[in-house]
């Protein structure tokens, strides 16, 4: 247990480390720019007092360090921003404050994350489920023709766009068929069986993408265990083929499943831009290309950064399950 203990404590400091590298990159990138920051940061609309106004909230007339250390200061305590007539308080993890809207950078993410949520755990649901059972069905039934049957929907899942995927959903599901309505998106806390139903076709359109990566993986990891020495000893004594695939060869296919899933997870927070885009669905990828277009820096930085948390969350939890799953990876 002092093992497993260390272990976990290893990967929290690697992923604190990891955040804060990030935090400086982030800000580097956006904030240390060739050009006035100010007036970027503002947005092109901004009048010269109100970029004079943001170039003080942003300490631009600082040092680097200490003008990194005041964004160090708003993720953990906090910071005041001045509305021209009285001073507003950014409470912590104060991400900044949109010039566009006015509001702050923290009340949008929170705003926008329930949606994302509810569209990537849905979906991941379907991915795992489709495609790691298609990865099982395919490695059990190979060299026969349902395996080669389902190597070709896989690569054609892997090379179809998700944006053609959900076109042809929706105009067969909803248009054709009328199966559906056209999703729009409802919460889960207003009317359960209507958020379920209407993130049915964006759960697909994203689902169907990953699962074929997933059943791609799965298939390769489950027949290189297939092939290792162990399996045909049991083969030799007459272990039944079901047994080998559900006790051995799922079990060896488990850690690339972990791994990839928490990539997967991770980038589709943000990264599913595409099916909120198509399907209309008010989440974080969504905000996150309005922010770029009007020119939004602090919505941009604050997304960027949320998305990153997530990304580095994932693959800590996904380290923890792999050690979970296969104790060899503590003593490593």
């Amino acid at each position: 247990m002092n093992g497993f203990t260390g272990f976990v404590l290893r990967r929290i400091a690697g992923a604190v480390i990891t955040l804060f590298v990030l935090s400086v990159i982030i800000y580097v990138v956006f904030y240390v720019t060739p050009g006035d920051v100010a007036q970027i940061t503002c947005g092109p609309r901004c009048s010269p007092a109100q970029v004079h106004q943001v170039s003080q909230q942003l300490h631009l007339d600082d040092p680097l360090y200490v003008r990194y250390w005041h964004f160090l200061q708003g993720l953990f305590v906090g910071q005041d921003f001045s509305t021209g007539t009285s001073v507003e308080h950014c409470a912590a993890p104060c991400l900044g404050q949109s010039y566009q809207t006015d509001q702050q950078v923290t009340d949008i993410i929170l705003a926008k994350l329930p949606v994302s949520f509810s569209l990537v755990i849905g979906a991941m649901v379907i991915w795992l489920l489709v495609g790691v059972g298609t990865g099982v069905l395919s490695a059990w039934r190979r060299g026969r023709l349902s395996e080669r049957l389902l190597t070709a929907v896989t690569l054609a899942g892997v090379a179809t766009p998700v944006f053609v995927i959900g076109l042809v959903l929706m105009i067969v599901v909803c248009g054709e068929l009328q199966l559906l309505p056209f999703p729009q998106y409802v919460n889960f806390t207003d009317d359960p069986e209507q958020w379920a139903w209407n993130l049915l076709l964006p759960w697909l359109s994203l689902a169907l993408i990953e699962a074929a990566n997933f059943a791609r993986m799965t298939r390769a990891s489950m027949l290189e265990t297939l092939a290792e020495d162990h399996i045909r000893t049991f083969r030799a004594y007459g272990v039944a083929e079901r047994a080998l695939i559900a006790r051995h060869a799922l079990r060896g296919a488990t850690a690339s499943v972990i791994a990839l899933n928490a990539v997967t997870f991770g980038s589709a927070v943000g990264g599913a831009v595409l099916t909120e885009t198509l399907f209309g669905l008010p989440g974080i990828g969504q905000e996150l290309v309005h922010a770029v277009k009007v020119v939004d820096l602090p919505v941009v930085v604050g997304m960027v950064l949320v998305i990153g948390f997530f990304v580095v969350l994932a693959n800590a939890v996904a380290d923890v399950l792999y050690a979970v799953a296969d104790r060899r990876v503590v003593l490593a």
